[in-house]
């Protein structure tokens, strides 16, 4: 069948492709390798290119050619191909180039600062950055607003998960507060007659590394498509011909490096498993970044803290970091689903890390809609963290509000992902289970490959083809039930 405006879409969007590239790769190496006298540098480079991008998907030849390709006959893959770049042009049509420019800036420009301004406590500082963040992404919020007929969050949440609402978040999220605060009490109250003990460093850093690269092989990770670095925050970027996953080592906890790494593995794999004769098109991205969530999750979670795979990779600690005290298959399961309320988010448990997320999800609603502003954050985190998990955070700003990197670069409407994230994965899993009953045993013996090939075929080489509804009605059977994740947590954690 004939489509000319059709395969010149393709065209296009193949060059934003190969360009996004090389962004991907200059953030990499600003978050891993940049000396940092270049950042100023290679801020402007970098807001350059995604000035090129914007400017290539607000051009009129775009637009009369997403029209005439409406007309044309195309398959069922091309045209959820052809939905994903409507979407993409209509996004950036609605925000000019000077505004695309000005945010690129003003959050390398936060995000650098952050750097130094959060090991020093520095909260004015860091507020003066984020103020401008703030306010060049509520002008981009109020623009894609006006057009969608949503709230100026919604408008920014759709960006990341297509079709969420902030009232779907808020009423999933309100039902969790309803049970989490029981639950968490719960269990710490089971936990506190057990013995545990955190297992010995010092770990050194060559051992560590040696260890998670095992483990990443061990998951699918493919080295020849990616590699393993050391950044501040750890992240997996890149792009999948290429993807680059971050760590952070700690000499005294060899298994807080090592879950990161898992973790960033399930965003990984994902990547190097998307349907490869459409990468270079949107179809061919993830589905959202939700759906990007529940790998990880699943990863990390689910699979990685399960008996069965400690048992498979205790081994392999002991290998490379030394036979120490606590490196025991039943202690390290223990250590590996002990909750206890903290202030990281990043070194949360499954059971309170859904906490994190709604308090940080409420403040930037409520930030990006003006009802409140930058210099209200710290009271309100401090009111929060207490209602939500008891802990006391006044005065402490780096292991506060300043701890995490999204808001630097202005990723409002990020994190609710991370729990609908856990929700998906929970939800995958058990259709897992059911589909392989004996997928505990699999695991146990080192046969991982009936879980890679599930989700390859459910969810990696779907991309963005169904829409996040349509992709896990057709894993599981239904819609987003979050039932499902609070009976994992429920039967983890209660027995």
């Amino acid at each position: 069948m004939s489509s000319p405006a059709y395969d010149e879409l393709t065209r296009i969007f193949a060059r934003l492709h190969r360009i996004g590239h090389l962004g991907a790769l200059a953030a990499w190496d600003q978050a891993v390798m940049m000396p940092p006298g270049g950042n100023r540098a290679r801020g402007a480079a970098m807001a350059e290119l995604d000035v090129l991008m914007h400017e290539m998907l607000t051009s009129p030849q775009l637009k009369d050619a997403l029209h005439a390709a409406q007309q044309e006959e195309l398959a069922p893959m091309q045209r959820s191909n052809l939905r994903e770049m409507r979407r993409a042009w209509e996004t950036a049509n609605l925000v000019p180039s000077s505004l695309v420019e000005a945010k690129s800036l003003a959050g390398t420009r936060c995000e650098h600062a952050w750097r130094e301004q959060r090991p020093a406590h520095d909260w004015d500082g860091f507020a003066t950055n984020l103020r401008e963040v703030v306010r060049l992404s509520r002008e981009e919020a109020w623009l894609l607003a006006q057009y969608k007929g949503c709230s100026p969050y919604d408008a920014l949440v759709d960006r990341f998960e297509p079709g969420m609402t902030s009232a779907t978040i808020e009423a999933v999220f309100q039902d969790v507060a309803k049970w989490l605060p029981g639950l968490i009490g719960q269990v710490q109250a089971s936990q506190a007659v057990e013995s545990v003990s955190r297992p010995s460093g010092p770990f050194p850093r060559e051992g560590q590394r040696a260890l998670a690269a095992k483990v990443m092989e061990l998951l699918g990770f493919d080295f020849s498509h990616g590699r393993l670095d050391v950044s501040i925050h750890p992240f997996c970027g890149g792009v999948p011909e290429d993807v680059r996953i971050t760590t952070r080592y700690d000499e005294d906890d060899v298994t807080r490096s090592l879950m990161g790494v898992i973790h960033e593995t399930g965003h990984g794999c994902y990547e190097q498993n998307l349907p490869q004769e459409w990468l270079e098109q949107p179809v061919g991205t993830a589905r959202s970044m939700a759906i990007h969530e529940s790998q990880s999750l699943l990863f990390e979670m689910q699979l990685s803290r399960s008996p069965a795979f400690l048992r498979l990779i205790t081994p392999l600690i002991r290998e490379h970091c030394g036979d120490r005290p606590g490196l025991s298959v039943d202690n390290l399961a223990r250590c590996a689903t002990r909750v206890s309320p903290g202030r990281i988010r990043v070194d949360a448990d499954e059971v309170c890390y859904p906490a994190h997320i709604m308090l940080r999800f409420e403040i930037e609603r409520d930030l990006i809609n003006s009802r409140i502003e930058v210099e209200d954050i710290p009271g309100i985190w401090d009111e929060k963290m207490q209602a939500y998990l008891g802990v006391d955070t006044r005065g402490d700003f780096r292991d506060g509000p300043m701890q995490d990197i999204h808001w630097t670069q202005g990723a409002f409407g990020y994190f609710p992902s991370y729990t609908l994230g856990a929700m998906y994965a929970a939800q995958l899993f058990a259709a897992i289970r059911n589909g392989l009953p004996d997928v505990d045993d699999q695991v146990a013996d080192g046969n991982l490959s009936p879980i890679f090939d599930w989700l390859r075929g459910h969810i990696w080489s779907r991309g963005s083809g169904p829409t996040t509804e349509e992709l896990i009605r057709e894993a599981t059977g239904e819609e987003l039930n979050p039932a499902y994740f609070r009976g994992h947590l429920e039967a983890r954690y209660l027995g």
